[in-house]
């Protein structure tokens, strides 16, 4: 098996050259001035860091090393694509409850079984390299067939769903913390909808600094409830190592992780569908490398103690406003990531954002993650009057929403590996011939 050349490749060289061009709709080969670059590779860091510095957290990882090995993921995406497909690798959301059930994760602080989280992360990257590699010897249209968007939509449903008790329970230990955490949802969809335009592409991190701010003048303040300590802020040093983790493997946090790897897919499948309509051309010739290159990205991360990682819809975002496409600007967002990883001041100011906030935070992330199914399916033409996409689209979300969990032997799968799997039998077993020719 070899990694096939596009014509791109063919007639510059593996990476491209780059020509300069300021004006108009700026394509992945072409570049700003240098000074341009810098000021959009930092948008595009700042869309990227509400996401990838909120899923660490939800899961008790550190995110210093979440954020330094996301620019690390980035840079290995972009030398395995040639530098031709643009995207940032964030942490995935996909990974959230899968690791709070393998760890029993209690939602405040370090979580103390990082490590067996880590072991199931790299089952996961490995099995989506394996994917990864079959896609670039036998094309994608099987992944296409095995998980069309009724398939997809739902599984991204289900795994909104099956997070938003963790999200709820953020903000219920009392009514200021109800109200905290209600408060941060409000100012994200005020920012979302009437902000001016470049500050309604940040509506997470600005909800963050709201609901942080908030909390700071009434806990604080106004003595409320339990004031922020910035004691760990402060004693702080600008620069340092990150606190790297090793993993360990274990055989049922593994099964329960790994088939997150079919949700990375379909991720990284939208990603490359999704850039190739914004720039008006197929990137389809890339998918086996770019799945193969975050399947990598993953295992990388997970082996010093980050979270799995994937594309970004964030970063989609500003580049369908900004008509941007310049892969170059993601490689400077990887490299200012990779530095804010090394100042433990950095990790102190995030790992000080109160509970009720991350909880408020988490109440719109998560239900955002459900709500894309719905765009999976309107895009995508779903039609819901077919029984098997109907049927299909049921089952997964009560199970996901369940928590619907199958023991098999020692091991255990939960809700959103039997949605996961759920989706994807029923599907099959709907479409298959001797179900139509029984219709």
């Amino acid at each position: 098996m070899t990694i096939a050349a596009g014509s791109d490749e063919q007639a510059q060289g593996y990476f491209p050259r780059w020509k300069l061009k300021t004006s108009g709709v700026i394509m992945p080969e072409e570049r700003l001035s240098w000074g341009q670059t810098i000021v959009s590779g930092l948008q595009h860091c700042v869309a990227m860091s509400g996401s990838t510095i909120i899923a660490p957290l939800l899961m008790g990882f550190d995110p210093n090393v979440a954020v330094m090995f996301s620019g690390i993921g980035t840079l290995i995406f972009f030398v395995i694509v040639a530098g031709r497909v643009p995207s940032y690798l964030g942490s995935s959301f996909a990974f959230i409850a899968v690791v709070i059930a393998a760890t029993g994760y209690a939602g405040q602080g370090p979580n103390p079984n990082v490590s067996v989280a880590l072991g199931g992360i790299i089952g996961a990257g490995v099995l989506y390299g394996v994917i990864a590699l079959t896609v670039m010897w036998s094309g994608v249209g099987w992944v296409e067939r095995l998980m069309p968007p009724a398939v997809t939509g739902a599984v991204v449903a289900a795994i909104g769903l099956n997070l938003a008790p963790v999200a709820v329970k953020a903000v219920s230990a009392n009514a200021f913390d109800t109200g905290t955490g209600l408060a941060t949802v409000l100012v994200i969809g005020v920012v979302a909808v009437a902000a001016p335009r470049l500050w309604r592409r940040l509506p997470i991190i600005l909800g963050a600094i709201g609901g942080y701010l908030l909390y700071l003048l009434f806990a604080n303040g106004l003595g409320f409830a339990k004031p922020i300590d910035f004691t760990r802020l402060v004693a702080a040093p600008w620069l340092g190592l990150p606190n790297f983790t090793t993993p360990t493997f274990q055989a049922d946090a593994i099964f329960l992780i790994a088939p997150v790897a079919v949700i990375l897919v379909a991720e990284n499948l939208g990603h490359i569908k999704a850039v190739g309509a914004m720039t008006g051309r197929s990137l389809d010739g890339y998918l086996g490398r770019a799945l193969f290159a975050d399947s990598l990205a993953t295992v990388v991360a997970a082996s010093g103690g980050g979270t799995g990682v994937t594309t970004y819809a964030e970063n989609i975002g500003v580049m369908a406003a900004t008509k941007v496409y310049s892969t170059l600007l993601f490689a400077f967002a990887a490299v200012v990531s990779i530095l804010l990883g090394f100042s433990p001041k950095f990790g102190a100011l995030i790992l000080s954002i109160p509970g009720p906030v991350i909880g408020g935070l988490s109440i719109v992330l998560f239900g955002l993650i459900a709500a894309m199914a719905g765009r999976i399916w309107v895009e995508n033409k779903v039609d819901f009057a077919n029984p098997a996409n109907l049927i299909t689209v049921a089952v997964a979300l009560t199970a996901g929403a369940g928590d619907l969990t199958l023991k098999v032997g020692a091991f255990t799968i939960g809700g959103i590996g039997t949605a996961t799997f759920g989706a994807i039998l029923f599907y099959q077993i709907l479409t298959s011939p001797l179900a139509r020719r029984a219709d």
